[in-house]
């Protein structure tokens, strides 16, 4: 049988950071900072990785001398936003009094926060409310991030992806990682003191807007939801997994940034969709996509669709001013597509959608420091599922989580022989099984089937126990058979066929918690349950694995 080539000199860390995102990179200046000995290891490039990899123009953040000295108003409007419904309170109000630092830090590291000399809120917003997300010019900001974390002694490794962590006796050791910079791929093992998963959203788990398209998706699509599928095979919790989350934009072309649009939501007759605002204005955009966002799945089923973004009320101030912000949004693909094919939304309005399904704010639990149940393993960023704030959440969250990791890591005095476990024998073997076949399907085939499956089986229109459980043994069958008879030949193919397992080991949580919720909530739609349960409001529900058992707890929201 062929063997995967394995390199036989573990790499010794105090801090392994499993992923290059917005969390990761701050994790690891954090860590660095304060003396630890960090690696952060990259599927692809730091410099261009992640869901924040061309850029973004909202960091939500709470400032004192615009908000005022009290906090509650801006905490309340922070629950009331697109992205507060799913997280545990005592994690948001942690995040809003630090996220402030973290602006003044990009800031001095050369990330514009004040790209207009003063401090500039707009978008995502209610009328006569406050507002909560700093616009900036966010295009430059994995460069500057790389960069500051190499200033601060951060070993980066990229083109290194990690596939488990390593525990004994319940805490961290180390992790296993394959290395894809050559032709053939190399299994490397690390001895970590601490391990912080920051590895992006979960994207590719249900069809993109144009099936079969895979990399179509407007979050990255090579985030996959390695940090809950490792955090999961470990023993930790993941969290909310049964609640979909779906961002909208231009249709067909899978690009976020709705926010950044100054404009008015209109159906074709020119009527205007939502009650909260009646003329375009940059400082509040129009709310109505985040409040309903279903509006355009909606309209489009009822007949009354499509839903359009209008910008030709838009002043040429702000018109102006949301072309700046589509560009730090990362959004230049779309501009100069739409310049080469002569669309100008001054003219002509743009047809809007839901897009897929995806995990984000969806998967592990956390405590207040960034750590998991398990010792020694945290996690920051878009894979925690019990508190979300997209960027400024992963760049705060990232920062705790470096500090509580570094802090952890000088306690301890050696390292272990994370080596000499059986994870390493198996993985070894199981590896190289899938690069010894000559022929069979590929990781393609798998990823289509598996969001066939999910899309059918526990997709946003509907749910019940007997589809759910159609599906799970859909699922459990598909996930049998990829793994005696998936192939690859090279290191991205090998690459792309562990992305596929992760994602049906997050598939299967989703299953296992949308069958354990019983009830209506949120995108969580049950036709057998189609009420919201009072007595659930204040509650999560976690998936975990004790060996290979499967537990579903309720626990209160924090």
């Amino acid at each position: 049988m062929k063997m995967i080539d394995i390199d036989r000199k573990p790499i010794e860390t105090d801090v392994l950071i499993m992923g290059g995102g917005i969390a990761g990179l701050m994790a690891g200046i954090r860590a660095a900072g304060l003396g630890a000995s960090v690696v952060i290891a990259e599927k692809a490039d730091t410099r261009r990785s992640g869901c924040g990899a061309t850029g973004n123009d909202h960091f939500m953040c709470y400032i004192p001398e615009v908000h005022g000295s009290d906090i509650g108003p801006i905490f309340e409007e922070y629950r009331r936003s697109q992205v507060g419904g799913f997280s545990d309170a005592s994690l948001a109000m942690r995040f809003l009094r630090q996220s402030f630092d973290r602006v003044k830090d990009w800031e001095e590291w050369g990330i514009s926060m004040r790209p207009w000399g003063h401090w500039d809120f707009s978008g995502h917003a209610f009328p006569g409310r406050p507002c909560i997300w700093l616009k900036y010019a966010g295009h430059n900001q994995k460069a500057v991030l790389t960069r500051k974390a190499k200033e601060m002694g951060a070993r980066i490794i990229n083109r290194l992806q990690m596939t488990d962590v390593i525990t004994q006796g319940g805490e961290i050791v180390g992790a296993i990682g394959i290395g894809t910079r050559k032709e053939e791929p190399v299994m490397k093992i690390f001895r970590a003191k601490c391990v912080i998963l920051a590895t992006g959203c979960g994207s590719r788990l249900y069809p993109p807007p144009s099936p079969g398209w895979l990399f179509n998706t407007a979050n990255c699509p090579v985030c996959t939801g390695s940090g809950q599928a490792i955090g999961y095979r470990a023993g930790a919790r993941l969290v909310n997994m049964e609640f979909p989350q779906r961002h909208a934009g231009p249709r067909y072309f899978g690009r976020c940034g709705k926010a950044t649009w100054i404009g008015l939501y209109k159906d074709p007759q020119g009527r205007i969709v939502g009650p909260f605002v009646k003329k375009a204005d940059k400082k509040l955009g129009d709310i109505t996509g985040d409040i309903w966002s279903s509006v355009f799945t909606d309209k489009h089923l009822s007949g009354e669709g499509p839903v359009y973004m209008d910008c030709s009320t838009t002043s040429d101030e702000d018109f102006q001013y949301m072309m700046w912000g589509l560009v730090q949004e990362g959004n230049t693909g779309m501009l100069d597509y739409m310049a080469r094919e002569g669309i100008d939304p001054r003219k002509h309005m743009v047809e809007f959608m839901q897009y897929e399904p995806f995990l984000v704010g969806r998967g592990i639990e956390i405590d207040e420091k960034g750590e998991t149940c398990i010792k020694g393993l945290f996690a920051a960023g878009d894979p925690v599922g019990n508190f979300r704030a997209d960027c400024a959440g992963a760049a705060t969250y990232g920062w705790i989580a470096g500090e509580s990791a570094a802090g952890r890591a000088g306690r301890i005095r050696k390292f272990q022989t994370a080596e000499k476990g059986p994870l390493v024998e198996e993985s070894q073997d199981f590896y190289g099984r899938i690069l010894e076949r000559g022929q069979g399907p590929d990781w393609k085939e798998a990823n289509l089937a598996l969001q066939q499956i999910m899309n059918d089986y526990a997709g946003v229109d509907v749910r019940s126990e007997t589809v759910l459980s159609a599906g799970l043994k859909y699922l459990g069958d598909l996930k049998s058979k990829v793994r005696s008879t998936l192939a690859a030949d090279n290191s991205h193919t090998f690459m792309r066929s562990l992305e596929i397992l992760d994602l049906m080991e997050c598939g299967e949580t989703v299953f296992l918690a949308a069958l354990e919720r019983k009830e209506t909530r949120a995108l969580h739609k049950r036709s057998d349950y189609p009420f919201t349960n009072p007595l659930l409001d204040s509650k999560f529900l976690n998936v975990r694995k004790e060996g290979e058992t499967v537990r579903l707890e309720w626990r209160d929201k924090k």
